[in-house]
Formats: C-alpha cells, sequence, structure tokens
C-alpha cells in the first residue's frame, strides 16, 4: 500500500502486510518495537488504534507516529477518525460500515485514503468500493472482539480477489491463516495480536509473518 492509493498485487505476488497496533495510550512506548517490526518486513500500511483522548492529544500521537512509519516506506492510516488524520501528516483513515465510509470520503478526498472494515455482506463490501473505498477489508474482529470463522473469511477473500479490482485485507489471528489468506489471493494480509501478543521480540514475529505469505497457494484455490 504504501503511503498514497494501494493498488492490488498482480496475480502471483505474495500480498503485503498491513500492520494493526495495540490500543496506544503513549506512543512513546511503541516507537522502538513499531520500528524494528517494520524493519522487519515488507509492510505496506500500519493502523493506528489510540486509545480514548481530546482531539488534541490524539493529533499528537498521530504526529509521532507519522515519520516512524512513513520512513519506512507504509501508510500510516488512523483507525475510526478521519477527522484526526485529515489534520495530521497521516495518509489516511480506516471506518467500519458503509456509512462511516461516506463520512471519510468527504474529510480525507482528494489527498488522503480512506479503507472500509465491518462489511458483514457482500452488498456491504461491493457498495463501499462503488463509493470509493480504497480498499475492503474482511475478518477484523468487532468491537465486542468476535469475528467471523475463518472458512468464511477465505471464502469471502477467494470471491472478491476473482471479481474486483479495488484491494481487498484478510484479517489474520495465526500463522496458518496467514498462509491461507496468501493462497486465497488477498492483496493484504492484516496482522495485530499476532504480533504483539505471541510472546516474541515483534521484529521475530514480522519475519514469521513474511515468511507464511511466501507458501505455496493452497491447493483448494
Amino acid at each position: 500500500m504504501g503511503p498514497g492509493r494501494p493498488t492490488a498485487q498482480p496475480e502471483g505476488i505474495s500480498p503485503r502486510i498491513y500492520l494493526i497496533t495495540p490500543r496506544i495510550g503513549d506512543p512513546a512506548a511503541l516507537i522502538d518495537g513499531l520500528a524494528a517490526a517494520l524493519a522487519a518486513a515488507d509492510v505496506a500500511a500500519v493502523l493506528a488504534r489510540f486509545a480514548e483522548a481530546g482531539d488534541s492529544a490524539l493529533i499528537e500521537r498521530a504526529q509521532l507516529l507519522c515519520p516512524v512509519v512513513q520512513r519506512h516506506g507504509a501508510a500510516l492510516l488512523v483507525d475510526g477518525r478521519p477527522d484526526i488524520a485529515a489534520r495530521t501528516a497521516a495518509d489516511g483513515a480506516h471506518v467500519t460500515g458503509v456509512d462511516a465510509l461516506g463520512a471519510a470520503l468527504t474529510a480525507l478526498r482528494p489527498d488522503r485514503i480512506a479503507g472500509a472494515g465491518g462489511l458483514t455482506t457482500r452488498h456491504d463490501a461491493m457498495v463501499a468500493a462503488e463509493a470509493g473505498a480504497a480498499y475492503v477489508m474482511f475478518g477484523e474482529p468487532d468491537a465486542t472482539g468476535r469475528q467471523p470463522g475463518h472458512d468464511a473469511i477465505i471464502e469471502r477473500v477467494e470471491w472478491w480477489a476473482e471479481l474486483f479490482e479495488v484491494p481487498c485485507v484478510g484479517f489474520a489471528d495465526s500463522l496458518d491463516q496467514v498462509a491461507r489468506l496468501s493462497g486465497a489471493g488477498a492483496d493484504f494480509v492484516a496482522v495485530g495480536d499476532l504480533i504483539w501478543n505471541d510472546g516474541k521480540a515483534a521484529d521475530k514475529a514480522m519475519r514469521a509473518v513474511a515468511e507464511h505469505l511466501l507458501l505455496e497457494p493452497s491447493p483448494w484455490r
């Protein structure tokens, strides 16, 4: 994805990584680990998830993270707050649902991008793409932590990759899922807790993800 507008990966090319941060209260506590993770693998974008705070604090957090992310060639996206993205050097925002996407596009065009998740039906995904989403994401946990079964995520990614040019992001919470999404045709594979909570250093976890992206596609594709 990188800074700028994302494009779908050509057929036969491994997907790139879409890194989701933990909920950030103090960016200084994350910066070293984030920089190490970005240096360890080909990361297209970082989705910054911020703990609740006033707008001035959120702007400060985003501004601190932007140079760390962008100097590694990745895009910095703000989760759920396109208004904050528009007031910083961030590359765009990620929002949940078609209604939120419309407002995000209004706030961010023409210089920044808006991606959409929380698309529970095929129809919603198509509407989001037609409205101008930079990408659609399938399988991320909802606000309660629930997510679709992984077979359903794979099915949705395969369907999308077969028919549409707008890039798709598939969410993975295990290395096996990373490999399956790669085989299913995802343009980007999103990882979050897999990097931050697996007991390894973030850079080692990122290298493991990158290795699984290079596995041969599943025979059922």
